[in-house]
């Protein structure tokens, strides 16, 4: 079932962002402009995390956390500011992480899914079409059969998966999953994703994105 997280950030522009890369890697979202309204969905609705910027009109963000604590739903804080004293007021009121303005997408999708996977709540098995991937297991079967991969492969499918319909650059590959100590060429990402699109019948799935990359698409 879809994760449903509460986007709150007064910016229209800002939250439409994060609300249509959310989507992309099949999140619920729901986004209230304003500290109140935030509150009021809180008390009515579900919500497996919420973003939460710490400006907003009414009710501001660190007086809203307070409000959050008991019902214990994660919190990821978001802000333009960038000074220690708001970090760790932040953490201190219960905030399990700070991400500050602006960011990457994939930052921010890493940050929930760590968050989630922390209070148990991310997805321990990733499906796409007859691909089936056993996080846990380290498992990959393709039409109810195993398929054996090396473990950058490995890695660089779960990336793929976790981060549907997104563009990655080779460079962000290399430092998911080679690290950042990594100084080989970007040519060798290139040669795991045509063994991954041999191995799993991905050719159609996982597009070349000219000059920057590959995208995996659902469809």
């Amino acid at each position: 079932m879809p994760k449903t997280i509460l986007i709150v950030e007064d910016d229209i522009h800002i939250s439409n962002i994060i609300k249509m890369n959310l989507k992309l890697v099949q999140y619920e979202t729901a986004v209230a402009y304003d500290g109140l309204a935030a509150l009021d969905m809180l008390k009515r609705d579900k919500f497996d995390l919420v973003l939460l910027d710490v400006m907003i009109p009414r009710l501001d963000g660190f007086a809203l956390m307070e409000k959050i604590r008991p019902l214990r739903i994660p919190v990821i804080f978001l802000t333009a500011k960038n000074s220690v004293y708001d970090k760790v007021n932040g953490l201190k009121l219960g905030a399990d992480d700070y991400i500050v303005k602006p960011f990457e997408a994939i930052e921010l999708l890493a940050r929930i899914e760590t968050v989630l996977r922390r209070y148990g709540k991310d997805e321990r098995v990733i499906e796409l079409q007859a691909i089936r991937v056993d996080l846990d297991k380290r498992e990959v079967t393709a039409h109810g059969k195993a398929v054996e991969l090396t473990p950058k492969e490995y890695e660089l499918l779960v990336m793929l998966l976790k981060h549907k319909n997104i563009a990655l650059s080779r460079e962000q590959f290399i430092d998911k999953v080679w690290g950042g100590d990594y100084y080989g060429e970007t040519r060798t990402v290139d040669m795991h994703i045509k063994s991954l699109r041999k191995k799993l019948d991905l050719q159609e799935q996982i597009k070349t994105i000219y000059k920057v990359g590959y995208r995996l698409e659902d469809g």
